[in-house]
């Protein structure tokens, strides 16, 4: 079974996905998507992102990807390189019985990532927030858009988004 590479990603219309070390809205339509996307899969993730969520997520494997070489954390796979993350998302993804790895975030792994990825699974936020950390625009070359859903300002969701899904060109 072949693995492919997903990444899921929450972006403002400013490009901007965090600040801080934090998410900037709160859309809880967003975090169920995020769920039903990485339930069941292991997640690549920076150390900043691990810990701005300060936990394994229940029913995922979490590797987190680091420079720190003390960095360690209970119930979590630490890796050192991009290469050796992808490998043992492959190697987990396979004993999970899944077809792919999701990454996850933040900025300098996405930017890892977006070379290798198969589809791109993102949320548009209708915001234009400060921010620190930034994900490049989609190029459309490489990317073609294959699903689009907006949704609406709700009593769960502080702004509205759209869910835009894209999957690479062959």
């Amino acid at each position: 079974m072949a693995i492919s590479l997903i990444l899921v990603v929450a972006v403002a219309e400013n490009g901007v996905i965090g600040r801080d070390n934090q998410l900037l809205w709160r859309l809880r339509t967003d975090l169920k998507r995020f769920r039903e996307l990485t339930m069941g899969k292991p997640m690549i993730m920076g150390r900043k992102t691990y810990q701005s969520i300060g936990k394994p997520l229940p029913g995922r494997e979490t590797i987190v990807l680091t420079r720190d070489s003390g960095f360690s954390a209970p119930g979590v796979h630490v890796v050192h390189g991009w290469a050796e993350a992808v490998a043992r998302g492959e190697e987990l993804a396979r004993r999970m019985g899944t077809d792919s790895v999701a990454v996850v975030g933040g900025a300098e792994i996405y930017k890892l990532a977006l070379p290798e990825v198969g589809k791109i699974y993102l949320t548009e936020v209708a915001a234009a927030p400060e921010g620190d950390a930034f994900f490049p625009p989609v190029d459309r070359t490489l990317f073609r858009e294959v699903a689009r859903i907006p949704h609406p300002k709700g009593p769960d969701d502080e702004h509205p988004f759209t869910f835009i899904d894209f999957e690479r060109r062959s």
